[in-house]
């Protein structure tokens, strides 16, 4: 789809829609091509494949972590940041 700016402006939800359709919408100025409207993509949750390559690269693949017992309680919190009882 390609439109000038005037008719981008009057028929945006059309425009749009098509975008997120996957179409490619170019918006032209003076006949030349201006702007391209594209679909955002959207990852959904996290990448633990993209994870666990970038924990070998940095060499904590095999790191373990171990938290205190008192871990969850408010009073370490507060400890561990130094604010008083």
């Amino acid at each position: 789809m390609e439109l000038s700016i005037r008719e981008a402006k009057a028929r945006f939800a059309e425009a749009a829609a098509a975008a997120a359709r996957g179409e490619r919408v170019v918006v032209t100025k003076h006949g030349r091509p201006f702007i391209e409207l594209i679909a955002v993509q959207r990852t959904a949750g996290m990448d633990f494949a993209k994870a666990a390559e970038v924990r070998r690269e940095l060499g904590i693949d095999g790191l373990k972590v171990t938290l205190p017992p008192d871990f969850d309680d408010p009073a370490f919190s507060r400890d561990v940041l130094g604010l008083p009882d």
